[in-house]
């Protein structure tokens, strides 16, 4: 059954127990798919509306265009919450091959090798799309129904811990990762999402707190 199927208490309890999958990756992948879901109801509760209908063609164009993308973004980060928890049981898979002989241990070396940068490219998804949240709610700010405005800056808050969260679970996975270019690769890539991201979640945070 996958995770995304669970009941909510079910996958909260999962969660919370022993096993360490599901864990910070595939929660922030579901913190995320919460994030563009919100946005997604401000929305709905924006197009058809009096002050909609009245609202320039361009603008709605881009409004309902941003509305879609966001859908988009949010059925890609579902499907990470599941992705992230089964790269790492692969990871794990790798660890347990035997090493008795030398070719048991390269064998279960490469095999560590690539299951780590598989599950570590999860996250990395993770980071990218959060972004891609954050990056479409202006437009929800500006033109979004006034009355769910809170929720558009709860849905810039959640896109950022979903983002933060994935970067923390790109960097754990780093030190195992011999390929040093694609290690700096990742580096740069994480800082560069976070610092577009912790712009923009501000800069939301600050109009919605002006606005409300």
């Amino acid at each position: 059954m996958k995770l995304v199927d669970y009941k909510v208490i079910d996958f909260v309890n999962e969660v919370d127990s022993s096993s360490p999958a599901p864990g910070g990756g595939s929660v922030s992948a579901l913190i995320s798919a919460t994030s563009a879901a919100l946005s997604r109801m401000v929305g709905h509760l924006t197009v058809g509306k009096k002050k909609y209908v009245e609202l320039d063609d361009s603008i709605k164009k881009e409004f309902e265009e941003s509305f879609t993308k966001i859908g988009s973004l949010k059925d890609e980060l579902i499907i990470l919450v599941d992705e992230d928890t089964d790269n790492f049981n692969l990871v794990m898979d790798a660890y347990k091959l035997p090493k008795e002989t030398d070719d048991e241990k390269s064998a279960r070396s490469s095999a560590i090798q690539s299951a780590t940068i598989k599950a570590t490219k999860t996250p990395l998804k993770v980071v990218t799309l959060s972004l891609e949240v954050l990056k479409l709610l202006g437009i929800f700010i500006e033109h979004g129904n006034k009355n769910a405005l809170s929720d558009v800056g709860v849905a810039a808050l959640l896109a950022l811990a979903g983002l933060k969260g994935a970067i923390l679970n790109v960097k754990i996975n780093i030190p195992s990762i011999k390929d040093e270019a694609l290690v700096a690769e990742l580096k740069a890539k994480c800082q560069e999402c976070y610092d577009e991201g912790v712009k923009i979640s501000d800069n939301i945070e600050k109009k919605v707190l002006e606005m409300l």
